[in-house]
């Protein structure tokens, strides 16, 4: 038997998940093509937010690697455990 409500689950997860990166990669690239144009305060305001885009692409491919293999889905329970 087929779990319906989990296979949505997964779908619309997946679907939120890859639009989440590519549009933090897209702002990224922009960002970083604005930052090359000109000089001054919105020089480093776009760098630095270009930074902050591909970091989240980086947090939320890592996240989904910590979820995808076992053992290191366990090794974060446990460090998060002993944090909480």
């Amino acid at each position: 038997m087929i779990d319906w409500f989990g296979f949505v689950t997964v779908g619309l997860t997946t679907l939120v998940g890859a639009g989440f990166v590519v549009t933090m990669y897209s702002l990224g690239v922009r960002f970083t093509a604005v930052s090359g144009d000109d000089d001054g305060r919105h020089n480093l305001a776009a760098k630095w937010g270009s930074y902050i885009c591909f970091g989240f692409c980086v947090l939320a491919v890592l996240a989904g690697i910590v979820l995808i293999v076992p053992a290191l889905s366990k090794a974060a329970e446990t460090i998060i455990g002993n944090i909480f």
